[in-house]
């Protein structure tokens, strides 16, 4: 008998449809999701001092008991899991909010965006999950949105002494201890706003901007960051909403020349958790050949316990993931003569 087809009868569109949802069903149920943030989501620009409600899909991660929810600047390098929440000897994050099983949502739940804050800022997710008699792990996810009070910026103030002296000539120049050429600071910039909240504003992602009036003796980096490049007197001047403030500074250093050195913190890299990860600043340099003292800081992703830190090699044991996630370092290099580089970064990429 030969086979009789029909490929316009009801059954074969009803066998059709059935086969490609048993194929979405499959693929559906064979791909891994991530713990990942659904709300607040990424790019969002949130108001400062508003409420928002958190929501955390937990994937394929099961056991989860609790979710700890932090903020933190785009570039804070202070990180806090729930374990550290005794650390001592620094200044650590407080818990925002904590979602629970039972929470509405699960897991989430009403989360308080900083009213103190402008700019970008970090919401990092942290799940606890229980493992029974092999002890629990974390798992996290973090997102990086916008915040904006809905106040207006009234006035800027520095926060420091006026008019700054800078230096201390004819001092020893041991590390870390006299202002000298090549040295790179930080202005605190704070303004204040109509709701009566005085927010610090020093970076550029604030919206502030920096001007010298001599770049030969300060000189304005990215990032808002500052450096002596000479002795004399110069005056800085930012601006933010249309307000200004003004500060006259008098640099009195010695006059040894000494170019800052670089800071290199090495190629970005994946790896597979559970690895020891080695963070190398050996290319780092400067140019008169200097011995240079190092500063290694974490910056993105969930805490980890970072060994020599003030070394020119630190390291960190990959952690347990679920999925790739991203911990990202900052290295700054400063010679013998108290002149610093500017911050170099490196990606980690921890793999299942």
């Amino acid at each position: 008998m030969d086979r009789v087809t029909c490929d316009n009868c009801p059954f074969s569109s009803l066998l059709a449809s059935f086969l490609a949802f048993a194929l979405v069903l499959s693929l559906s149920t064979e791909q891994s999701f991530a713990f990942t943030i659904n709300t607040p989501a990424a790019g969002s620009t949130l108001t400062a001092g508003s409420t928002v409600i958190a929501h955390v899909d937990p994937g394929k991660d099961t056991g989860i008991v609790k979710v700890r929810y932090y903020w933190y600047g785009e570039q804070d390098d202070t990180l806090v899991e729930q374990d550290d929440s005794m650390a001592s000897g620094s200044i650590v994050a407080p818990v925002a909010m904590m979602g629970l099983a039972g929470s509405d949502p699960t897991f989430g739940g009403p989360l308080k965006v900083p009213q103190d804050r402008i700019g970008p800022m970090r919401l990092l997710a942290v799940a606890e999950i229980s493992r029974g008699r092999l002890g629990p792990r974390s798992v996290f996810d973090e997102v990086i949105v916008t915040v904006e009070p809905s106040a207006a910026l009234t006035t800027i103030d520095f926060e420091t002494e006026k008019p700054l002296q800078l230096g201390r000539a004819g001092q020893s120049s041991a590390f870390g201890h006299v202002d000298s050429l090549g040295k790179v600071f930080e202005l605190p910039v704070v303004a204040d706003f109509t709701d009566g909240i005085t927010r610090r504003i020093s970076t550029p992602a604030s919206g502030t901007n920096y001007e010298s009036s001599s770049p030969k003796v300060i000189k304005v980096l990215p990032g808002g960051l500052l450096q002596i490049v000479g002795n004399g007197k110069a005056t800085i001047t930012v601006t933010n909403c249309g307000k200004q403030a003004i500060l006259d500074v008098d640099v009195n250093v010695n006059e040894e020349p000494n170019e800052p050195p670089v800071a290199d913190a090495g190629a970005n890299k994946s790896v597979k958790a559970g690895s020891r990860v080695k963070l190398s600043g050996l290319k780092s340099r400067d140019p008169e050949g200097d011995t240079l003292y190092y500063s290694w800081d974490q910056v993105r992703g969930s805490k980890v316990s970072l060994l020599d830190a003030n070394n020119s090699e630190a390291s960190f044991l990959a952690p347990a993931v679920s999925e790739p996630r991203t911990y990202r370092f900052k290295l700054r290099v400063t010679d013998r003569r108290g002149a610093d580089s500017l911050p170099a970064f490196v990606d980690v990429t921890v793999e299942p």
